[in-house]
């Protein structure tokens, strides 16, 4: 099996209980949080944005709500399921499309703006993919990523502690993580040392856990969350 495919599977196994859990979260405090992330740091108010690695659509919901046109990609079938729904149960409005954040098909600037959530750590070529986002945001254009440096660390219960992963998921998800190139890298200074390469302005936040991480009735894990804002 290949290791995109590995990859799909794992996500397409976790999305009943992801999508619980960032229903959840959207409705609570740590949602809120997010919502003024964005309003503060987008550059308009009705943008054409991608989500990529959407999941359940969780940055989606958000984004449309505040007026935005969003499209999800993901390369779970079942993920892709999940943000459907929960957007028509929300009576919000997004295009969700199976496809792979390294190689996106878009037209050059297409956007104007990218944002991903815990995505990057999964992808086998993530220099690829940020040059292909890069490739389809417009001049002026933003990437705002969010990601937790996972490569030197280990799914116990540490780390993950949601109640619906087995052991045999840990096991599974170190193993694709091990894989991965990137997980040899210390993020985020390598991402940004990466994006100031193919000209983007950098700004880094090392860890914004406190706050979006407030809610307790959700499960996080314990490695801070970083945030990337990059300008085209």
């Amino acid at each position: 099996m290949t290791l995109t495919r590995r990859i799909e599977n794992y996500w397409d196994e976790r999305s009943a209980d992801f999508s619980r859990t960032r229903r959840l979260e959207l409705d609570g405090i740590d949602g809120l949080a997010w919502r003024n992330i964005f309003k503060k740091n987008l550059p308009g108010d009705k943008l054409k944005i991608l989500d990529v690695g959407t999941g359940a659509g969780f940055f989606a919901a958000i984004l449309s709500s505040l007026g935005h046109e969003v499209t999800g990609i993901d390369m779970s079938t079942k993920m892709l399921c999940e943000a459907d729904k929960n957007l028509r149960e929300l009576n919000l409005q997004a295009e969700f499309i199976k496809m792979n954040a390294q190689v996106l098909d878009f037209a050059d600037e297409t956007f104007d703006a990218v944002v991903t959530r815990n995505l990057t750590w999964t992808l086998p070529d993530v220099k690829a993919a940020y040059r292909e986002w890069r490739r389809v945001l417009k001049v002026g254009g933003v990437l705002m990523n969010f990601d937790s440096d996972y490569g030197n660390k280990i799914f116990s219960d540490d780390v993950c502690n949601e109640i619906e992963v087995t052991d045999a998921m840990l096991i599974e998800c170190d193993a694709i993580k091990n894989s991965l190139t990137i997980s040899t890298c210390r993020r985020p200074f390598w991402d940004a040392g990466f994006l100031e390469g193919i000209n983007f302005s950098v700004r880094l936040d090392e860890d914004i856990s406190h706050v979006v991480h407030r809610d307790n009735r959700c499960v996080y894990d314990s490695v801070p969350l970083f945030a990337i804002h990059a300008t085209k």
